[in-house]
């Protein structure tokens, strides 16, 4: 098949352009290069640097005529979404409707749809959360994620375009970027090895700082070339049901790195949910999927990453 992928160069869907890649498929990757990177860009895969707002998009579909769209382009940071409602609208709703039109008109047989299980819910009563839970979202980051869950609805009522929901626990691995609290792994990761003291986040309550489902990026990968072939037309958690603190994500750091550093606390910052933790039993039953990566397993695999990267800066 021929998959095109928005965001093909940022930290996760090169990942997934190097799965699909490695199972024979073509790649088409569409990214602006706001935060991913061309040293992302796996060499066999075809790269046009595009905004996916911009008009021009329409030729790249009009050349390409994929089979498939993974759609992980999109501004990702809880705290940017309030400080700029209109920018994160700009990219998570704006361009999300660019990307559908495109693919209605050259008919497109799917899109699969990168949502946020870590945001979406917000301080869901339900624990673990499970994808019939209805959203309450707390930021506008999860408010506009919601709402492109919404537009594909509309756009297999309307058009029948497939799509599958993926909605991502948080996502940690080699090529995170530290930036917003989906990459508070990477921070604290770059900030450790260069024996500085990173800050821990919290509420005055929950001093250990907040619950995380942390899902390494290979796990989440194996989940979208899963629904290539599976899950249409419906949502999935992505994550692994064990809860992590903050403070334990960092002493597993500290441990793992052979640190001894005291990090700074801060208040917790706009948007941030106190818990969150995914149930994923639906993916295993529906698409044969479940994270085989444990938390200390993933965290070994990203260090050797960020010290590799050190050594050949």
């Amino acid at each position: 098949m021929k998959i095109l992928i928005t965001g093909g160069a940022g930290f996760i869907a090169s990942h997934v352009a190097d799965a699909y890649l490695d199972a024979g498929h073509h790649v088409v990757i569409v990214d602006n290069l706001s935060t991913g990177s061309r040293d992302n860009l796996n060499p066999r895969a075809k790269f046009y640097e595009c905004d996916i707002c911009a008009p021009a998009l329409e030729d790249i579909f009009a050349n390409e005529q994929p089979d498939i769209v993974n759609h992980h382009a999109a501004q990702v940071s809880v705290p940017l979404s309030i400080e700029d409602p209109l920018q994160d609208a700009e990219v998570n709703v704006k361009g999300l409707i660019n990307v559908l039109q495109n693919c209605v008109k050259h008919n497109v047989r799917k899109v699969i749809f990168i949502s946020s299980g870590g945001a979406i819910y917000g301080e869901a009563t339900e624990y673990p959360t499970t994808e019939t839970y209805a959203p309450t979202p707390l930021s506008v980051y999860a408010i506009n994620k919601h709402a492109g869950e919404e537009y594909l609805h509309f756009y297999h009522h309307q058009y029948g375009l497939n799509y599958t929901v993926l909605r991502y626990a948080n996502v940690y691995g080699p090529r995170q970027v530290s930036h917003g609290e989906a990459g508070v792994v990477s921070l604290f990761i770059e900030k450790l090895i260069h024996d500085k003291a990173p800050t821990l986040y919290a509420y005055p309550d929950a001093p250990e700082g907040m619950i995380r489902d942390y899902v390494y990026v290979l796990d989440a990968v194996r989940a979208n070339v899963a629904v290539l072939e599976a899950g249409d037309n419906d949502v999935f958690n992505i994550g692994t049901c064990v809860e992590t603190t903050t403070l334990l994500l960092y002493k597993t750091l500290l441990l793992q790195l052979g640190k001894q550093i005291r990090p700074h606390t801060g208040p917790a910052r706009m948007g941030d949910l106190k818990r969150s933790l995914l149930d994923c039993s639906k993916a295993f039953r529906e698409l044969g999927w479940s994270p085989i990566y444990t938390l200390d397993q993933g965290i070994r695999e990203t260090i050797a990453y960020f010290l590799n990267k050190k050594d050949k800066a």
